[in-house]
């Protein structure tokens, strides 16, 4: 029997007595032709004004400008290519700051961030009546929905304003103290965005953030399989394909659908020496992917347009606007302007952009960071100044503020222009604040949170030796070598003891190991080194209502403002193991007023009911929290707690199950689940979660509890 001859690649036989594979390599390249003479006598993407289309406004944490495959990355991303090829694909964008909340309020308000105020990821707040592109658009007739995929975006930060759906379902727990951000996957927040969106019978604005490049950086099994050697590449590959359903959804739409595709920062990996983000203002955490695409439903695919005029996050809230024909609606002193003009002209004037990096200054004391971008020139205002020219050094690596003086001082003066001024601390640092710290004893003078003068040893390039250190207590912690990472962390509170960061992260690992005294006095030592953060206020606050000292911890609590969700919170935590029951579900009614989303308020009010046997008001409470957040281990424990109570024992234990499988460390849960199941007679059930309470349970907390399950098993 004659063999098949191979199918040739445009479906026909290759002809007999001819070379197949000649042949389909002629066809193959006039294939090709073809298609470029197609691609070329497309019409260029021009970006038109008008009214009648929807806006969407897609942001990717941590994204490199350079990490798309249409910016030449690693990742396979080709959803988002095809939205850069079909539209204008900006090759010299900038953030504003290399930080979440700080960037993010800069798109969506055009401001700078000494303008709008956010300068750290944690305990500033967007002001009451800021105007934001949702409360620009909303007198225009469009419906709003936002959904976040990272703690940093909470509503406690006052982003929502303006959008009747603020989907911030993330989970809350370990918001303080935990190394690792609490976010949700990509999918699952573009699901939520496509099941509103599917709702809306006229113009929408949707804002979708994603959050998967941020480290730790682990992609799903399969796209890890693909980059087994680039998990970052792996995440930026996985979040295109995320957001996929989300852009094929705009083809089915009523209308066209303007479509604004950028980061709030990048991601260093490892340049300048610096792990992830947050620190430096490099090209690696400063520059991002702009896409500005038009999908019209129906109309065959415009040739994309490469646009090497800078631009800014402060000028894509003058161009939304401006494209939707709303120009007048553009509130006055903006620093940006719109990218229509460009994008259709096919470039424009360069304009300075202004950037920051706050975050070390505010939780480090470190010196601030504050540059400018003028043309291709970068001009960063640190003890050690630098200069560089991006032209012919997009790495960085040439410091040029020596060698060229002249230019140093022009672009120093151009950077005068805009407010350099260090930041002051988050509201809650008022002089009635710090009064009150020094009544409670815990500082002896006034803090200074900003000096007035930072010399080169507080400089960022002398100190990220000691972010890294960090980076490694933190993995040392999490691998087990808890005493490495406690002695990391003194010895990054041996060099710079005003340092935050360090105080928290070791107050937090000598909690998690069973001793509380030493993590209290390690948060005592920073306030009264003059290190007075908001979170090591609330932490300490927390930690002295659970061991009892309920009068510290309410007198400490009650010295931040009613504005800041986690510290009503455990404000609440403090009165409620005060015996005041009373104080306690106000202060936790105001958190879920500031914040209707805040699981930890509804478990917490649950918990109230709960110790006042109010179990139905308990019930309902703990099922709110879980629905707002499922990963609550700690409703889950109290809700078994309710169930167990009413009769539902099985129910109990399935609830105390969930716990532990979310939380390994929930020892109330796991306290329970052994004397519940020695109840029901399950005793290899029992001692297995019995062997792990004894195993895992800090013994100066849990003594105790350790004996009476000791005995319990053994049938004593």
């Amino acid at each position: 029997m004659t063999a098949p001859r191979p199918a040739h690649p445009t479906g026909r036989w290759a002809p007999a007595g001819r070379r197949a594979g000649a042949t389909a390599g002629l066809v193959l390249v006039l294939g090709a032709l073809a298609g470029a003479y197609w691609w070329y006598a497309a019409p260029a993407f021009a970006l038109d004004r008008a009214a009648d289309r929807n806006v969407l406004l897609v942001t990717i944490d941590t994204l490199r400008g350079d990490a798309l495959g249409a910016y030449g990355g690693a990742a396979a991303t080709p959803n988002l290519d095809a939205l850069a090829a079909g539209g204008a694909r900006f090759t010299f964008a900038h953030s504003h700051a290399v930080l979440t909340l700080p960037a993010h309020a800069s798109i969506l308000t055009g401001r700078y961030p000494y303008e709008h105020g956010l300068r750290d990821n944690a305990g500033y707040r967007l002001r009451d009546g800021e105007v934001t592109l949702a409360t620009l658009l909303k007198p225009l007739g469009f419906a709003a929905g936002a959904f976040v995929s990272a703690f940093p975006l909470d509503q406690r930060y006052g982003l929502q304003a303006g959008f009747e759906a603020y989907d911030d379902r993330i989970s809350e727990v370990g918001s303080t103290m935990a190394v690792s951000i609490p976010e949700r996957r990509g999918d699952e927040t573009v699901a939520a965005a496509l099941s509103w969106i599917e709702r809306q019978p006229g113009r929408w604005f949707g804002w979708v953030h994603v959050f998967d490049p941020h480290a730790p950086y682990a992609p799903p099994r399969e796209w890890a399989a693909r980059y087994p050697s680039d998990a970052y590449a792996g995440e930026v590959a996985w979040t295109d394909a995320a957001l996929g359903p989300l852009f094929a959804r705009l083809e089915r739409e009523p209308r066209p659908t303007l479509v604004v595709v950028t980061a709030d920062h990048g991601e260093s990996l490892g340049e300048h020496g610096e792990m992830t983000h947050g620190v430096f203002a490099y090209e690696a955490t400063l520059h991002v992917p702009l896409i500005v695409a038009d999908v019209v439903p129906g109309r065959a695919p415009r040739r994309g347009v490469r646009l090497d005029t800078p631009a800014r996050h402060v000028d894509l809230l003058p161009t939304i606007l401006d494209a939707l024909g709303a120009g007048p609606a553009l509130p006055p002193g903006l620093p940006g302007a719109s990218l229509v003009d460009v994008i259709n002209r096919r470039g424009g004037d360069d304009r300075p952009a202004y950037f920051e990096s706050m975050m070390p200054t505010l939780t480090r004391g470190w010196a601030p960071l504050a540059g400018v971008l003028v043309g291709r020139e970068k001009y960063i205002n640190l003890p050690i100044q630098e200069l560089y020219d991006l032209s012919s050094d997009p790495r960085e690596r040439q410091n040029l503020a020596a060698t060229r003086p002249e230019r140093s001082r022009v672009l120093a003066g151009v950077l005068r222009g805009f407010n350099t001024a260090p930041p002051g601390r988050p509201a809650e640092e008022t002089a009635a604040a710090r009064s009150r710290l020094r009544a409670l004893g815990y500082t002896s003078g006034s803090p200074a949170p900003v000096r007035d003068r930072y010399t080169e040893n507080d400089d960022p390039k002398r100190l990220v030796d000691l972010d890294r250190m960090l980076h490694t207590a933190a993995d040392r912690f999490a691998s087990g070598r808890t005493d490495e990472a406690i002695a990391l962390c003194n010895e990054i509170i041996a060099r710079r003891p005003d340092m935050a960061d360090a105080y928290r992260y070791l107050a937090f690992v000598l909690w998690q190991t069973g001793r509380p005294g030493p993590a209290i006095a390690t948060l005592t030592t920073a306030l009264a080194r003059g290190v007075t953060q908001r979170d090591l206020q609330v932490k300490l606050g927390v930690y002295l209502a659970e061991t009892g000292q309920t009068k510290q911890a309410i007198a400490l609590l009650e010295t931040l403002p009613d504005d800041d969700t986690e510290a009503l919170n455990a404000l609440g935590i403090a009165y409620g193991a005060a015996g005041r029951p009373t104080d306690a579900l106000r202060v936790f009614r105001r958190a879920q007023a500031l914040d209707p989303t805040n699981g930890l308020a509804h478990q917490n009010i649950g918990t109230l009911h709960l110790l006042a046997g109010r179990t139905a008001e308990a019930e309902a409470a703990l099922r709110e929290a879980l629905a707002i957040d499922p990963t609550l281990a700690e409703a889950h424990t109290t809700l078994g707690v309710v169930l167990a109570r009413t009769g539902r024992r099985g129910e109990a234990v399935d609830a105390w199950k969930r716990a532990v499988d979310l939380e390994p460390t929930e020892f109330k849960a796991l306290y329970n689940l052994v004397v519940a199941l020695v109840a029901e007679g399950r005793l290899a059930e029992a001692r297995d979660y019995g062997s792990r309470y004894i195993a895992t349970a800090p013994p100066a907390l849990h003594a105790s509890d350790i004996a009476h399950l000791r005995r319990l098993l053994d049938g004593r």
